[in-house]
C-alpha cells in the first residue's frame, strides 16, 4: 500500500537534533515541489474509480476521502508534533477542549473513575463535573503533585490519571514518572496536557505516558491566531480508536488552522529558549526588588 503525505517522514533518523525537527518534522515531497505543506483546502477527494473508493472507505487503500476523517495539511502538522514528542502518531482537533473531551469520550465509559489534577485548566474540571458525570464517570481531583495523594485516590474502577504539570495556573509540577508506575500497576492509562511546556521543554512518553495533548493555540502556534488542539498516541491500535472516536464527534482541525499551526512550529525551539531566558530574568529582578514579599 502507498504511503500518505508525510508518513515517510516519520520513518526518517529519530537522531536529528529538536530544532532540526521543529523545522522540517512533516514535511514531505509534494506535487510541484512546494517545499511548505499546501493548503488542501476542500471537504472532498475524488476517487478514480468506483473501486478505488470502495478500496479506500473499505480501508484497503491509503488515501483521502473526507476531511472530517484526514486531509494532507491536517496530516503533515499531525505528523510533526508526533515526532516532536516521540509518538506513533497525532491527531489535530478544533481547539484544546475538543482534544480533552475526545480523549475522555474515547478512554472511558459509564461506571469508570478517573483521577485529574487539582490544579488543572478551568474548562477540563468543568466537562469532567458535568457531561461526564451525567454519563456516569466518577472523578476525584487530587494533587498530582503529592504522589501518595494519587496513589490512595486509586481505585478498582480508576481507567484514567489525568495530569497537567506544570498546572494551569498554580504551576503544580507532578512526578509523571511515578505517576504512570502508579496508573500502570492499576492498568490505568496516564493522560498528560503538556500544553505549558510544549514538547520542546518536556516529552511525558519519555516517563512513562499513555496519552500527550496540547492546546495548539498556545505555544505550538505560538502567534496568537488559531484556536486548536491535538493528541498524540503511542501506537497504531490506540490511534485508530481514538481516531474513530475523533471522527463520530466531529471535533476536527481545519487545513488553514493547520496550516498555520505546522508555520508556528518551526519557531517553537527559538520561542521556548527565549521564553526561558526571559521569565528568568523577570523572575530574578522580581526576587530583589524591594516591595516584593
Amino acid at each position: 500500500m502507498k504511503t500518505t503525505s508525510g508518513e515517510r517522514n516519520m520513518q526518517k533518523n529519530s537522531k536529528t537534533s529538536f530544532d532540526t525537527k521543529c523545522v522540517h518534522s512533516g514535511i514531505d515531497e509534494y506535487e510541484f515541489g512546494a517545499v511548505v505543506p499546501p493548503i488542501y483546502q476542500t471537504s472532498t477527494f475524488k476517487f478514480k474509480s468506483a473501486q478505488h473508493g470502495a478500496a479506500l472507505f473499505a480501508g484497503e487503500e491509503k488515501g483521502y476521502i473526507y476531511t472530517r476523517m484526514s486531509n494532507p495539511t491536517v496530516e503533515a502538522m499531525e505528523n510533526s508534533i508526533a515526532e516532536l514528542e516521540g509518538g506513533h502518531k497525532a491527531l489535530g482537533c478544533a481547539s484544546g477542549m475538543a482534544a480533552v473531551s475526545t480523549a475522555f469520550g474515547a478512554l472511558t465509559s459509564s461506571g469508570d473513575h478517573v483521577i485529574c489534577s487539582t490544579a488543572v485548566y478551568g474548562p477540563t474540571t468543568t466537562i469532567l463535573n458535568t457531561i461526564f458525570k451525567r454519563y456516569g464517570v466518577e472523578v476525584s481531583f487530587v494533587d498530582t503533585s503529592n504522589n501518595e495523594a494519587v496513589k490512595n485516590a486509586v481505585k478498582k474502577n480508576t481507567k484514567v490519571i489525568y495530569v497537567e504539570t506544570p498546572g494551569n495556573p498554580t504551576l503544580a509540577v507532578s512526578d509523571l514518572k511515578t505517576i504512570s508506575e502508579i496508573a500502570h500497576k492499576n492498568n490505568a492509562v496516564v493522560v498528560v496536557d503538556n500544553t505549558f511546556m510544549s514538547p520542546a521543554l518536556q516529552r511525558p512518553f519519555e516517563f512513562g505516558a499513555d496519552v500527550v495533548l496540547h492546546s495548539l493555540t498556545k505555544f505550538l502556534n505560538g502567534h496568537a491566531d488559531v484556536i486548536g488542539g491535538v493528541i498524540v498516541v503511542k501506537d497504531e491500535e490506540t490511534y485508530k480508536h481514538f481516531r474513530k472516536t475523533l471522527n463520530q464527534l466531529g471535533g476536527v482541525i481545519d487545513p488553514f488552522n493547520s496550516f498555520l499551526v505546522h508555520r508556528g512550529i518551526k519557531t517553537l525551539s527559538l520561542r521556548m529558549d527565549r521564553h526561558c531566558e526571559s521569565a528568568m530574568k523577570i523572575a530574578e529582578y522580581l526576587e530583589k526588588h524591594p516591595i516584593i514579599k
